[in-house]
């Protein structure tokens, strides 16, 4: 079953619309549920791409997938973006019964801008400031279960001084962009739209997948978040990915992904390796 298109803010903005998959068999009532939010760099992409991600997940009956679309940098600038997907949190709580959804477990999974909303979302769930008003359920909680990031960026203002294939410092780099102005100007606003400025230890728990070779959002970002992490003492796991770029990862980090969700939606016992891939050299 598949619903799109789905308005979660009450609003008749087509970004801010959700599609809705649930498994033809569902093995349970109430199937926990996994968000995934695209990338692009907050300029580009759309929550169509979520089908392909989100339908093997759906294979087995056991889980289902919301691909939610959100306002872009240029429409909107920060904490639009942030304020759309806890929005649509809000929407899936509110109508986990009526679709067969488990309110109490969703988890958010972001590839790269998508990444960092996903980390957002996962830190902030407890920050009336950064809640926004949108939408017709206020007070439903956002907060979610876990969070799955590919190579999201973690520390905003970090990015400056990390190898990129960017100007960073340009007004039309994506983070100036999604802030409104460049970066150093916007200093403030890029500590409040970093997710290491919120990691506390009632954190949920985290799975990155990052590549070494990455030039779009430098690995240094991941080792932001590790750090950050570690140091609150939260349950996560980064998967190094050797060799590895800004997408085209190998498989494997697939299954990695599957494992954490197995583990932190189903209760399984799963064992989530942290050993590092690399990228064959043919590739």
């Amino acid at each position: 079953m598949r619903e799109l298109d789905v308005p979660y803010a009450a609003t008749d903005n087509p970004r801010q619309r959700l599609d809705l998959y649930r498994p033809d068999r569902p093995r349970t009532d109430r199937l926990p549920v996994i968000v995934f939010l695209h990338g692009g760099g907050w300029l580009q992409g759309d929550k169509a791409e979520g089908a392909a991600e989100l339908m093997p997940y759906l294979q087995g009956g056991e889980y289902a997938g919301v691909s939610v679309g959100y306002r872009l940098t240029d429409e909107a600038i920060w904490p639009a973006q942030l304020h759309d997907v806890k929005a649509a949190i809000r929407w899936i709580r509110a109508h986990a019964e009526a679709y067969g959804l488990d309110a109490g477990r969703i988890a958010v999974y972001g590839l790269s801008a998508g990444g960092h909303l996903a980390l957002m979302l996962g830190f902030t769930g407890d920050v009336p400031a950064l809640e926004g008003d949108l939408g017709p359920h206020p007070g439903v909680s956002t907060a979610v279960s876990g969070v799955v990031n590919f190579y999201g960026v973690t520390e905003i203002l970090g990015i400056l001084d990390q190898p990129s294939a960017l100007d960073r410092r340009s007004p039309q780099a994506p983070e100036a962009l999604l802030l409104g102005g460049p970066l150093e100007d916007r200093k403030e606003a890029a500590a409040m739209a970093s997710p290491v400025r919120h990691v506390t230890p009632n954190a949920p728990p985290v799975i990155t997948i990052h590549g070494t070779l990455d030039r779009i959002v430098p690995y240094g970002q991941a080792l932001h978040l590790d750090r950050a992490l570690t140091d609150a003492g939260v349950t996560h796991y980064l998967l190094t990915v050797n060799g590895g770029r800004h997408g085209g990862l190998p498989e494997a980090v697939n299954a990695r992904a599957a494992a954490f969700l197995d583990r932190i939606l189903l209760g399984r016992d799963t064992v989530i390796s942290t050993e590092a891939l690399a990228v064959p050299e043919s590739d």
